[in-house]
């Protein structure tokens, strides 16, 4: 499975209502970093498909969602479980690194 889009909207019913773990990446079009991490992301939700969903929201277009997370910088990665918050990561990272992390976390 893709990753996911997700906005302001519809952050609480695709994350916090979630029957999986959701990994939430905060980005933005102009970011770097959350460019380089992308690719990665979009593997690792084919390879975790059934397990963990990941998804994006585009900090520029939903402001609301990263203020009530209290997100500073992106990429801005926070595993949910249950509708918690447990784990989160700023900051691009290799493949290997995120996997290990979310392999970790879930």
């Amino acid at each position: 499975m893709a990753t996911v889009a997700v906005t302001d909207d519809t952050f609480d019913t695709e994350v916090k209502e979630a029957d999986l773990p959701v990994v939430v990446d905060f980005w933005a079009e102009w970011c770097g970093p959350c460019k380089q991490i992308g690719p990665a992301l979009e593997e690792l939700s084919e390879e975790f498909d059934g397990k963990v969903k990941i998804v994006k929201v585009n900090v520029d277009e939903n402001p609301n969602s990263p203020a009530q997370m209290g997100v500073r910088g992106i990429p801005a990665l926070f595993l949910f479980k249950d509708g918690q918050v447990v784990s989160n990561k700023t900051g691009a990272a290799p493949k290997a690194a995120l996997q290990g992390w979310i392999e970790e976390s879930i």
